[in-house]
């Protein structure tokens, strides 16, 4: 049976091996002073963080802490105690006016009511997939929404509907970008992405939002292996404790419910799995689960990479006439 030790990391030299790949990559090939990166709180862009400022010195590293509405306020408070550990600089930008004007909020709100016809200020949502390990699922996603009075209700939403409310939120992650690139252009930095190999893998991201920058360090680790580096590089202990989370919508959710069918540790071993070429019985006892099971994370996988292509896929240029 493989179990999730085959994701085991020797953090010194790979440390080591991507630091020299970041000055390579800002100093030489992109001829940059140093790097902006968007700070969240969470384990990724801490060790993001914590990596360009031991290549390049915590002087030329910035963070930005991006908050807004529905931003949780832990992510500003982790991101300044991350960047208090480095000793690196950050800035404050509250997005909540630019999103505000742009009618992200408005626009999400119109989506909602297509569904809830109640939904307005106080409300609070979320999307979420269904259960993936019970039984094959169409991979539609759910609207929850919370009331002020704390009631909660669930449904279905039409293609219209969802394809508006995700359009809408997605002037967060673009939002976020824009300014990371007005901060890098005024430095004279380079713009520094912060995925793990499952979500770059994946298509966690928005294209043109957090899917944009100009070197992503830790796009070939397992998310494991990124906590392997948290705890050799010093990252605060609440950092490497707290859940993944999606820190998008204003209701609190796990990557999982959002996106992922199962828990970080186990997607990670079920994706070292599928690319290595073996079997779903083989690493179903580790993941406390059925070969059928597997089978189904397999699928998913498979899927979410077809259907992800075009997030990965840059921009199209023609040929001249001939």
């Amino acid at each position: 049976m493989i179990g999730h030790e085959v994701l085991a990391l020797d953090a010194a030299p790979e440390c080591a091996r991507i630091e020299e790949e970041i000055r390579r990559a800002v100093l030489g090939t992109l001829h940059r002073k140093g790097v902006v990166l968007g700070l969240s709180g969470g384990v990724d862009s801490s060790v993001t963080a914590a990596l360009c400022a031991r290549a390049l010195g915590k002087d030329r590293v910035l963070g930005l802490l991006m908050p807004e509405r529905d931003s949780s306020g832990d992510s500003t408070r982790l991101g300044r105690q991350v960047a208090a550990e480095i000793g690196m600089a950050v800035v404050l930008e509250d997005l909540g006016g630019p999103l505000e004007a742009l009618g992200c909020y408005r626009r999400q709100e119109e989506a909602i009511r297509g569904v809830f016809p109640r939904y307005g200020p106080g409300w609070k949502c979320r999307l979420t997939l269904p259960p993936l390990l019970a039984a094959d699922r169409l991979p539609v996603f759910q609207l929850e929404v919370e009331s002020p009075e704390g009631e909660r209700a669930r449904s279905r939403m039409s293609p219209e509907s969802y394809r508006q409310l995700l359009a809408a939120t997605n002037f967060k992650q673009r939002t976020r970008k824009m300014m990371e690139y007005y901060h890098a252009d005024r430095l004279q930095y380079a713009v520094a992405g912060t995925p793990n190999l499952v979500e770059y893998d994946q298509g966690f991201f928005v294209k043109q939002g957090d899917g944009a920058a100009d070197l992503k360090p830790i796009a070939h680790l397992y998310k494991s292996q990124v906590y392997e580096i948290a705890a050799y590089v010093g990252i605060p202990e609440e950092v490497r404790r707290r859940p993944p989370t999606t820190d998008t919508f204003s209701m609190e959710q796990t990557q999982d419910e959002f996106y992922f069918p199962l828990p970080w540790k186990d997607m990670d071993l079920c994706l070292w799995a599928r690319d290595h070429g073996r079997g779903a019985e083989e690493i179903a006892g580790a993941l406390g689960l059925s070969s059928v099971q597997v089978e189904r994370v397999f699928k998913d996988i498979d899927g979410k990479r077809r259907a992800t292509r075009y997030l990965h896929a840059p921009p199209l240029v023609f040929a001249p006439p001939s």
